[in-house]
């Protein structure tokens, strides 16, 4: 099939008009918390919401330059996300006692959007990524060890996922499912071919063959390794679950996800009968209203249940009486005051970004970018589910963020990374095969050839 060579609608336009509904819906949302709680407009509407609205309009100048054809979806809806996440933070603050995080996370908005704006204009072909690809792959497996250093490694709410360097923390699991991400999507269209011969049949089950065994076998010592030295139940799941989901894509072979399933509940069963802190998770998930355990799961189940169909109203509510309702328990936090539709609301605006990113992988006209795309998305989807399935007591709670709303810096720019690599790939996939530019790849899409 042909990719046409006539111009095509940037949608630019439709791109701006949305972000112009997407602040607004912010702005009522945040002026909605002033007045219910001290009956006036916040003293910062102003300023942070101004500085919240040029931080998007800037990304969307940077997109009509660098990426005309990118997807004009995406941007609004995480500028809605964002935009939502930080409301609810600063109402969080406004709480007795409550730490004053809204403009460290407006500070955290701008650097990870001029992350991807940077990502943008020095990244002009996705597919100039695949010169980097064990790089990538070392320097990932490598971030997910450092918490492990000692000195600059932190044990905090009984996981090993931080480090502290000069006062400044991070969670370097957050990039290192980027980088990740890249190495896979690389690897499994050099060897998907291989991956999808079948070896034997058992029970009518294709198996691919015994030789092929490795990789999923790494990847899951590699998430056993997390799991067990970091005690880190969401990332050693979001890892290996993205491993075994880019490879059912890539070789369409349904063994793959049965012998992935079993191997994680295998290594996940193994790690509940040695660790204490597994077994504590698991007792919280069967009986979060148990005496002597923590009862964070259970004033978020209570306070969404407060919020029932409606919600209490933003500002109405009380959040705070959840522990880390601004990162962790967001989700609940949101579902207290906006109540089950609203909660719908933001889950139907995760399965659009996931959407989009799906149909950039479709779109997209080389094996690379599909995979990535595909990958990128999925991620997004199992960690939207490990997220709010914790919370929601569907599987243990694991402890990760949810994208765009949670406060936490690592997190946010992470996510915002992601976007900017889907737009760059939906830029090319959308994009007129005579304004490709100067770069272009060779057709066995392996090696990039400067033509002038």
């Amino acid at each position: 099939m042909s990719v046409p060579t006539t111009a095509l609608k940037t949608r630019r336009n439709t791109e701006l008009v949305l972000l112009l509904v997407a602040v607004a819906i912010v702005l009522v949302a945040y002026a909605n918390v002033g007045l219910a709680i001290n009956n006036s407009l916040p003293v910062d509407f102003y300023t942070l919401g101004g500085g919240f609205a040029v931080v998007t309009f800037v990304f969307h100048l940077a997109l009509r330059w660098k990426a005309a054809y990118a997807d004009p979806v995406l941007l609004p809806i995480v500028t809605l996300l964002n935009g939502l996440g930080l409301v609810m933070i600063h109402r969080i603050d406004l709480a007795p006692g409550s730490p004053n995080a809204a403009p460290k996370q407006l500070m955290w908005t701008a650097v990870a959007a001029a992350a991807a704006v940077a990502l943008i204009f020095f990244v002009p072909d996705h597919r100039r990524l695949r010169r980097y690809t064990f790089i990538f792959g070392l320097a990932g497996f490598i971030l997910l060890l450092t918490p492990l250093l000692p000195g600059i490694g932190r044990n905090i709410n009984g996981s090993r996922v931080w480090i502290v360097v000069g006062g400044f923390s991070f969670q370097p699991s957050e990039i290192a499912k980027i980088l990740i991400t890249i190495f896979f999507a690389s690897y499994l269209v050099q060897t998907r071919d291989a991956l999808s011969l079948v070896g034997r049949r058992v029970l009518g089950l294709p198996l691919p063959r015994a030789r092929d065994m490795g990789p999923i076998l790494i990847a899951w010592i590699a998430s056993l390794g997390v799991l067990v030295f970091e005690s880190d139940l969401g990332t050693s799941l979001l890892f290996f679950g993205l491993f075994v989901g880019m490879l059912y894509v890539a070789t369409e072979r349904r063994s793959w996800i049965i012998i992935g399933l079993g191997l994680f509940l295998a290594g996940a069963y193994v790690a509940y009968l040695l660790f204490a802190h597994f077994q504590e998770r698991v007792s919280l998930w069967l009986d979060p209203f148990q005496p002597g355990l923590s009862d964070q799961i259970a004033k978020g189940l209570m306070g969404m249940a407060a919020g029932g169909m409606f919600g209490t109203g933003l500002g109405q509510g009380h959040p705070e009486l959840t522990y880390f309702a601004n990162s962790d328990f967001i989700i609940p936090s949101f579902g207290e005051e906006l109540g089950l539709v609203g909660l719908c609301a933001i889950i139907v605006l995760y399965g659009l970004i996931v959407e989009r990113g799906l149909r950039t992988g479709v779109a997209s006209r080389d094996g690379f970018g599909k995979m990535l795309a595909t990958g990128l998305a999925f991620s997004m989807t199992l960690q939207v589910f490990v997220v709010v399935g914790g919370v929601t007591r569907v599987i243990p709670l694991t402890g990760l963020t949810t994208p765009f709303l949670s406060a936490g810096g690592s997190s946010l720019l992470a996510n915002w990374v992601i976007i900017a690599i889907l737009l760059r790939i939906s830029d090319h996939a959308r994009r007129p095969t005579s304004d490709d530019g100067p770069d272009t790849l060779s057709t066995d899409d392996t090696q990039v050839v400067k033509t002038k």
